[in-house]
């Protein structure tokens, strides 16, 4: 399944999950509407942009995004970093075998992309968003200050995360990580592809991330040293494949 900004509109995800085993993971619908409320109360005030506001991306915003936006720019937080914090049971993960996905925490600095919504289709994409992001409860949304080239500082919609959120899994050894990110696969694909269009997505950017690259070679060094040990172990004189059956499909 491949998310599309239909499925967000309709919220076709939350319908799905509801007869489910999933349904009491999910923030209740008023919860969700009032931390929207909450939010777009508070956005900020920026002569400069005119009503428009900023949000902030560090992962899968960043190579697709589906809002409305009028402008894209690399932007700096400071005081969070990007991690894979946050356990993932739906979306690169299933409740046995969950995978990972990037959260925002506390301390450090941020570079990813920022995307301009227009001022009159920012509750319209903020929903949008929630529905996306906001599904359990495991972010907080916040303003935070961001920096992009010369620009002066400006506040962006970001979400970080939620410390409290049963699914918040702290700071994991690497080793962790990768054979999460390995062996996980959710509703949307498999967790290590997350990582890989995350990176690509950085990279065509211009944003280099040394914890991302380095996560992705240790996959990658896993992966051919796999192969190897799967080629040592093969017989020399195995016998031909069997012919497929007529019924077989690829």
């Amino acid at each position: 399944m491949a998310i599309t900004r239909q499925d967000l509109e309709s919220d076709r995800l939350r319908t799905s999950l509801c007869s489910t085993p999933l349904a009491s993971s999910l923030l209740p619908e008023d919860v969700l509407e009032q931390s929207l409320c909450d939010a777009l109360a508070c956005r900020p005030d920026d002569p400069a942009l005119g009503g428009d506001v900023w949000v902030f991306g560090y992962g899968s915003l960043i190579w697709n995004p589906m809002v409305v936006h009028t402008d894209r720019r690399r932007a700096t937080v400071h005081g969070y970093h990007r991690g894979f914090y946050l356990y993932s049971r739906i979306n690169r993960g299933t409740w046995d075998n969950p995978g990972l996905v990037l959260g925002l925490d506390r301390g450090g600095c941020c570079h990813g992309m920022v995307f301009r919504i227009p001022s009159h289709v920012v509750e319209q994409e903020f929903r949008v968003l929630w529905r996306r992001e906001m599904l359990t409860g495991a972010y907080h949304p916040r303003w935070l200050r961001i920096r992009s080239g010369d620009a002066p500082e400006q506040r962006a919609l970001a979400f970080v995360m939620n410390r409290a959120h049963e699914a918040y899994a702290g700071r994991l050894p690497d080793a962790d990580v990768v054979e999460r990110l390995r062996h996980a696969a959710g509703l949307y694909g498999p967790a290590r592809e997350y990582l890989q269009q995350t990176l690509l997505g950085l990279a065509t950017n211009g944003v280099d991330d040394p914890y991302l690259g380095r996560l992705w070679r240790q996959l990658q060094a896993d992966d051919a040293e796999r192969s190897t040990h799967l080629a040592d172990c093969e017989p020399e004189d195995a016998p031909p494949p069997a012919p497929a059956s007529s019924r077989e499909t690829v």
